[in-house]
Order: C-alpha cells, then sequence, then structure tokens
C-alpha cells in the first residue's frame, strides 16, 4: 500500500536520488519548524528583556543577508553533498551543546543567542546547497513537479505543523525541541549521504571569493528574466513585510480576534498551502507558468486591497486562505523558473542574490511597516502596500511571458 502512494507521489522518473532528496528535506524541515516556536521560547524563559528577546528573531534573518552571497561561491564551488552534509552536521553538534548546558543548568540568554545565531548561520549554507539540488537530479520538464513535492514538505512540516510540535515539546522540557530538531537533522543528513549526485560543470579553477560573487551578482543583472524575477521578488517582500510586520496588531486591533488570531491567520493560511500543493500539478497542467505568475501577482495584490479596507474577520479569513494558496504556488513557480535559466554552476550564486532580495524587502519593508503604522493606524501598511504592488504590477504585465519562458 505504501509503494503505490510513493510512485504517485514521486513518481519513479523523478529517480531514487530525488527520493531521498525529498525524504531529507521532509525531515529537516519539520525540525526547522520545531526550532521556530521552541528558539524564541527559549530565549524568552531565560530573559524578560524586550530587546534581547528581539534578538532570537534578528539572528533568523540577518544571517542570509550576511553569509548568502558566501554560501552561494562555496555551492558553486566544491561538493554540493558534503557542504549540506557539514552544515548538517554542525547544527547538530550546536543543538548537543545547547542540550549538554541545558542538562549542567549554565545556559545563559548570551549562550542561547549565540546557538540561535550559529543554528541560523548554518541553515543558510544548508538551504542554499540544498536549492540547487533539484535541477541536477531531474529533467528540466519535471523541475516543476519537483519544486512542489519539496516546497509542499516546507508548508505541511515547517510551516503547519513544526511550530505547535515545537511549542509542545517546550512545555514538556526545554530540551525536548532541541533533542527532536538534532534527530531529525540527523536522520536528513544520513538520508543525503544516500544520494548520488552529478558534476555541477564547475570545471575552471576560482578566481577567489569576490570575484565569484561579482559574476552572479553581474549574471543576474545581464540576464533580462531572472532580473526581472529578482526585482519581482524584492519589491513585492516590500509590500508584503510592511503589510505582514503588523499582523499580530492587525489580528487583534482591526478584526477583533484577540490573542489567537495572530495564530488562526498562520493556520488557515498554510492550509490554504497544503491546497496549493495539492492543486499544483493540475495548475500547472492547464496554466502556463507566465499565467500562474500573473494570477498570482494580482492575488497578492488584491490581498493587500481587501485587508486595507475589511475589519471583518469572515472577509479577511477566507483571503488569507487564498493568500496561502498564492504563495505555495508562487514560490514553487518562481524556484521553477530560475532554475530553468540559471546554468548548473552559477545556481547557488544566483539562489543566494534571490534570498537577499527576499530578506532586504522583508526587513526593509517591515521596518517602514512599522513607521507607517505608528502614525497612520494598523491598516495603512496593507492600503500602501496595495498602491505599490498595482503600480509594479502594471509596469511589469507585459514581461511575465518572458520571465517565464512561456515564449
Amino acid at each position: 500500500m505504501i509503494a503505490p502512494l510513493v510512485r504517485t507521489v514521486l513518481p519513479p522518473r523523478l529517480g531514487r536520488s530525488f527520493r531521498w532528496l525529498v525524504a531529507s528535506s521532509w525531515a529537516t524541515n519539520l525540525g526547522d519548524g520545531i526550532s521556530a516556536a521552541a528558539g524564541p521560547l527559549l530565549v524568552a524563559s531565560l530573559t524578560d528583556d524586550p530587546f534581547r528577546i528581539s534578538l532570537a528573531a534578528l539572528l533568523s534573518w540577518a544571517p542570509p543577508l550576511v553569509c548568502g552571497l558566501y554560501a552561494g561561491v562555496l555551492s558553486d564551488r566544491h561538493d554540493r553533498r558534503l557542504i549540506l552534509l557539514v552544515a548538517n552536521a554542525v547544527r547538530v553538534v550546536v543543538l548537543l551543546a545547547l542540550i549538554g548546558t541545558l542538562a549542567a543548568g549554565r545556559l545563559s540568554v548570551e549562550l542561547a543567542l549565540l546557538g540561535l545565531g550559529l543554528l541560523s548561520t548554518a541553515e543558510v549554507f544548508a538551504d542554499n546547497t540544498a536549492g540547487t539540488l533539484a535541477p541536477m537530479l531531474v529533467s528540466r520538464d519535471d523541475l516543476a513537479l519537483a519544486n512542489a513535492r519539496l516546497q509542499a514538505g516546507f508548508v505541511t512540516l515547517n510551516q503547519l505543523a513544526g511550530p505547535p510540535v515545537g511549542a509542545a515539546l517546550f512545555a514538556a522540557g526545554r530540551a525536548w525541541p532541541l533533542l527532536a530538531e538534532a534527530l531529525l537533522l540527523c536522520a536528513g543528513t544520513l538520508l543525503v549521504a544516500r544520494m548520488a549526485l552529478p558534476p555541477h560543470g564547475r570545471d575552471e579553477p576560482s578566481a577567489g571569493v569576490r570575484r565569484d560573487v561579482v559574476e552572479g551578482v553581474r549574471w543576474v543583472v545581464r540576464h533580462p528574466a531572472v532580473r526581472t524575477l529578482c526585482l519581482i521578488v524584492l519589491i513585492f517582500n516590500l509590500a508584503f513585510g510592511a503589510a505582514w510586520s503588523m499582523l499580530v496588531l492587525y489580528a487583534s486591533e482591526r478584526l477583533g480576534l484577540g490573542a489567537v488570531g495572530y495564530g488562526l491567520i498562520t493556520t488557515v493560511g498554510a492550509v490554504g498551502g497544503i491546497l496549493g500543493t495539492v492543486a499544483y500539478g493540475w495548475l500547472t497542467a492547464r496554466i502556463s507558468l507566465g499565467n500562474l505568475m500573473r494570477i498570482g501577482l494580482i492575488i497578492e495584490t488584491g490581498t493587500h486591497l481587501v485587508l486595507g479596507v475589511t475589519s471583518s474577520p469572515w472577509v479577511a479569513l477566507p483571503t488569507f486562505f487564498l493568500f496561502g494558496v498564492h504563495e505555495f504556488v508562487w514560490r514553487s513557480t518562481a524556484i521553477t523558473i530560475r532554475q530553468r535559466a540559471v546554468p548548473a554552476h552559477l545556481q547557488g550564486r544566483v539562489g543566494a542574490v534571490n534570498v537577499i532580495c527576499v530578506y532586504g524587502g522583508l526587513v526593509a519593508g517591515a521596518a517602514f511597516g512599522g513607521v507607517l503604522a505608528s502614525r497612520y493606524g494598523v491598516v495603512a501598511p496593507f492600503r500602501v502596500a496595495f498602491v505599490g504592488a498595482l503600480v509594479f504590477l502594471v509596469a511589469l504585465w507585459p514581461q511575465m511571458k518572458h520571465v517565464a519562458h512561456d515564449d
């Protein structure tokens, strides 16, 4: 009974190594979801200083911006499977060190923050490298299906299942979520070790880290489709970051959902993401990638508008559900488009540029959203996000076909 299900979810044409990659990705995504809840809870159990508690969130956002390009250079230079094995091994060692200091009663808030920072930094190298593997293992025509399967694990395990499991384990004992994540990372590492990867096309000697970084950035700037895709990610994440940074206050003050509102919104969005995973194959069989991008950006722009004018949970919650569907479909489509366009030996660096656009937009947008909300109210970021997204959507509408290579 299990074998037919595996063949349905992961058709044999995707290959045995890709199945090991998916299994590893799903295991580590569950661990990362557990950590997403347990990390801030651990810091909050050690201090009530708001600044120190806020550092836990900062340490999850800063490493991709600081280390992303170097991680891309490393994955383009060296054995990608080995990098993934080493990065996950480092994470396991850090987790065991945290568990040991907890058991000894010596864990301070400074050590906890240092541990979280090291975990986030190692995760940058693991995630960047893992993002280069699907194009090495499956054919170009199967990349959409392959990325949908990988993203399904992110939505269901990292975003939906992991955080409540992490919170429940933390309530049972502060060390339990750390131990669970360590075990899941060990499982993911063992699964990666079973993969067989082809060479990724890097034959010429490296000219140095700086030259490699410049080469990757220059390639993005000179490639019209990928450049436009990165701009879309940056600009729309500016809008998204401005609006979503106020989501906790929006849920309580605007929608009147109280303390449970933010969790409810997150759950509804994740359930929408699950629907996106189920429907993705059906959608890509009937709608071109270019049109999927157009539809997705219309949904995202419309989401800001609806949330900017409504105060009814009965309108807002279905909107968050639809946004969850869009978020999964958009992420899978954008990854597939980028992987199809980028040469194998540049996947790491171009992926790193994309990640910097993602986090750069989120961080700058969150800062802008905070200023807007403090001056004009919690709804202002959503309304400004709608206007900005609409202008950019109109400007880029003709380019969608070229970005998605539908021509």
